[in-house]
């Protein structure tokens, strides 16, 4: 399996810090947003990743991470010139890179520390579906997809910021998907926002009863505010100091 991390975007909700650079080199308390999922790539076992930009600061993350060997990766990397395009839009530019292999994929502000070795083992025995992963939490807040799971285990619906949501399962941003994402990817429309939702690629999953969901313990979206930022820097520093003791 290969993992792709998206870390585009403007990211026009934490202006005026990302005026001159790209939220995902901001930092959570002791190193920059993007080493985070880098890391879970690593600890899950992961070799070669893709890392998909924006053209604006690629120079940036290359200078910061080099060809991956200080994780003991392999790292690539493509430039999304769009960054408005959307998740999907992105996504797609991972074709060639995956070559037919199941894919991992993180988005950069995505803050967590579960292994997903396991999850990732049992996905790779199946013949074919995607897994969306979901975290239980307050879902009133209107903030997140939801994730509704039937009896069977498998995915029932996906709700993009519900008003009044089926579950407590929240959304994040880490997703597992078989080799044929990249042809739904090229079925999907643009959304009313003009963008390839990654929401209406995991739907053609959930379509044909292939989506599973498997839950995280904690993840914080460290990219959507400056509040949701700063809640990741304390409690990051919580655990790392914890950890310490």
């Amino acid at each position: 399996m290969k993992g792709i991390i998206l870390a585009g975007g403007l990211a026009t909700r934490l202006r005026p810090l990302t005026l001159v650079t790209n939220k995902h080199l901001l930092p959570i308390y002791n190193k920059p947003m993007i080493y985070y999922p880098l890391e879970a790539m690593k600890k899950s076992g992961i070799k070669e990743v893709l890392l998909i930009t924006s053209p604006h600061h690629a120079g940036d993350f290359t200078n910061l991470l080099g060809n991956g060997e200080e994780f003991n990766l392999k790292l690539y990397y493509a430039i999304q010139k769009n960054p408005t395009g959307g998740i999907a839009d992105g996504l797609k530019l991972a074709r060639e890179f995956a070559k037919n292999e199941k894919i991992l994929v993180i988005l950069g502000d995505n803050i967590f520390d579960f292994n997903l070795k396991k999850a990732i083992e049992k996905f790779d025995k199946r013949q074919k579906g995607a897994v969306v992963f979901g975290i239980d939490m307050d879902t009133k807040s209107k903030q997140y997809g939801v994730i509704e799971i039937g009896r069977t285990g498998k995915v029932s619906s996906i709700e993009e910021k519900p008003d009044n949501p089926k579950s407590r399962i929240a959304q994040t941003g880490i997703y597992m998907y078989d080799d044929r994402a990249f042809d739904f990817i090229d079925k999907l429309r643009p959304s009313g926002r003009g963008q390839l939702e990654i929401t209406d690629l995991n739907n053609c999953y959930l379509k044909e009863g292939t989506l599973e969901c498997e839950t995280i313990d904690w993840w914080i979206d460290a990219g959507t505010s400056h509040d949701e930022l700063l809640r990741a820097n304390n409690l990051v520093a919580e655990k790392v100091k914890k950890r310490k003791l």
